[in-house]
């Protein structure tokens, strides 16, 4: 039997069967969830297909690695992040959230070889780990800022605040103008890198 030759600009096909195995078509073999994990981590491309119907069932099998991956402890997902993100399913405003996920992991992984070096840096030199957290914090800012924009009303609904809490809000505009300050230097700083 002449075997296939995968083309490379096509992703390979993953078959899901009612026994809830999977199989590469590429290799003629079954694979486990935790080999779909794998080629996702070395940037192979695939599409998982059910096998009976041929439906593209990949976008469930990704939420399961995602799913297997947390339940084993590889914790990323903050649980105030699902909640938020819960909140939207059904929103108005549940059109924009694929876009916007997509363009916050791809201005992620862009970033990420320069934080890889930062760390790198971190245990050459002190300072370096302040550049780092300056970096993650502007990040989380960053998510949290756009976050609220899907949830506007947010802020509306909420009680006036106490006479303790406007003395808390003080603290929280001092607090938003260094975390500008610092997104300003991270902002400076990634342009330094880019000339470098």
């Amino acid at each position: 039997m002449a075997s296939k030759t995968q083309d490379p600009d096509q992703p390979i096909v993953i078959k899901k069967y009612a026994n809830r195995r999977l199989y590469n078509t590429a290799k003629s073999s079954y694979v486990t969830l935790e080999h779909l994990a794998q080629m996702v981590r070395e940037g192979q491309d695939f599409v998982v297909n059910d096998a009976k119907s041929g439906e593209d069932i990949t976008r469930s099998v990704l939420t399961q690695i995602i799913f297997e991956e947390e339940a084993k402890g590889q914790n990323m997902l903050p649980t105030n992040f699902l909640r938020q993100l819960i909140r939207l399913y059904g929103d108005t405003l549940q059109g924009f959230v694929p876009g916007y996920l997509d363009a916050s992991m791809d201005t992620f992984a862009r970033n990420q070889e320069k934080m890889r070096d930062q760390v790198r840096s971190a245990f050459e030199a002190n300072p370096a780990i302040a550049n780092f957290e300056a970096m993650s914090r502007s990040n989380m800012e960053w998510f949290e800022n756009t976050m609220r924009m899907f949830t506007p009303f947010a802020k509306a609904a909420a009680p006036a605040p106490e006479p303790e809490e406007k003395a808390q809000t003080a603290k929280d505009v001092e607090l938003d103008e260094l975390k500008s300050q610092l997104s300003r230097m991270q902002e400076q700083l990634s342009e330094l890198v880019r000339k470098s």
